[in-house]
């Protein structure tokens, strides 16, 4: 049986390290109110010039994270056949990040498409480089997961519910056709959009000609907004179910699972989900204390983390799991 086998992972965070103390001297928050609301205390933010522009794109994030990626599988750049790119931020308007890491890597003609699934994007992606994988359209996939969320905050006491939360970083995988038992066992994805307006940004928008007007930008409907109390509860209910879909196609159980790595939205839902799959602490990837939410990068940069700690091993079961704005949600299961 053909299968679809992660073999390299990488990942960037910027160097700039911002506190929740940095935070605590522009808005009025503190550490122990984010701590104790989200578990995370740092993040990595990139850093602008005068004229307000990053100091790296998104793309030349995800390139950096896709070349330690293609290093850990000890292949050439040129090897790969599509890039998947899933992120909600994309550099420009269009065309997508993918085709700048494209042309960033050198591929010269390689097959590129953008995932627009914000926070479920990566999981999306993984099982679309299966999808391409098994139709025969593709042998070597590079599937990143990247994001500037921190020029998208507002940094203000009237955002400081989301602003303290996001975090900029890319996280990549290479996902290669494969003969042997290990690789992507099953895929769930699922949305429900009666709920997109729970959690969304609602400008700039492609059905006005103007795309953004000044009433937009004095009422900050260009930053992203959320419902958290709904998020929280729809995010704990479907992270178990689509884990128990994935398992279930695999034939197996909650203890066969020997790593659960969630989309990294809050410390209370993965510990939530945690408890509610009866799994203990040390089967559950966490890194958000470190990185806050950095949306689609959030398991492909846990992945990476996860295995240079050495806690994922050749045959070991994994299941990636996420939720978010849509809303979608889905999980993958994986022999590594």
């Amino acid at each position: 049986m053909t299968r679809s086998r992660i073999i390299g992972t990488g990942m960037y965070v910027p160097p700039f390290v911002v506190t929740n103390d940095d935070l605590s001297r522009r808005i009025d928050t503190s550490d122990e109110w984010i701590t104790e609301r989200s578990g995370i205390r740092e993040r990595r933010w990139l850093e602008t010039n005068a004229e307000g522009w990053t100091l790296q794109t998104g793309a030349e994030m995800g390139a950096q994270a896709a070349r330690e990626a293609l290093a850990a599988a000890g292949i050439e750049p040129e090897a790969v056949d599509l890039v998947l790119y899933a992120t909600l931020n994309p550099d420009l308007f269009f065309p997508g990040n993918g085709v700048f890491v494209e042309d960033l890597l050198g591929l010269q003609t390689a097959g590129a498409m953008d995932i627009r699934n914000q926070c479920t994007g990566f999981v999306y992606a993984l099982a679309a480089a299966d999808g391409f994988i098994q139709a025969g359209i593709a042998e070597t996939v590079l599937v990143i997961g990247g994001e500037i969320q921190s020029t998208a905050l507002d940094v203000s006491d009237q955002g400081r519910d989301m602003a303290v939360l996001f975090g900029d970083g890319a996280g990549a995988v290479i996902v290669q056709k494969s003969d042997s038992e290990s690789g992507i066992l099953a895929s769930a994805l699922h949305s429900q959009g009666r709920y997109a307006r729970d959690l969304y940004c609602e400008a700039p928008v492609g059905n006005r000609s103007d795309r953004i007007t000044p009433e937009m930008l004095q009422q900050k409907r260009h930053y992203p907004r959320m419902d958290g109390k709904l998020v929280f509860k729809h995010a704990t209910r479907r992270f178990c179910e689509a884990i128990n879909e994935v398992l279930a196609q695999g034939g197996m159980a909650t203890g066969d699972i020997d790593l659960l790595v969630p989309h990294q939205a809050n410390q209370r839902i993965t510990d939530a989900v945690g408890a509610r799959m009866g799994l203990s602490p040390e089967r559950v990837f966490s890194n958000i204390a470190k990185y806050g939410n950095t949306t689609a990068a959030t398991i492909p940069i846990a992945l990476a983390e996860a295995e240079r700690e050495g806690r994922l091993r050749d045959g070991d079961i994994v299941v990636t799991v996420a939720f978010g704005s849509g809303f979608t949600w889905g999980a993958n299961l994986i022999r590594w």
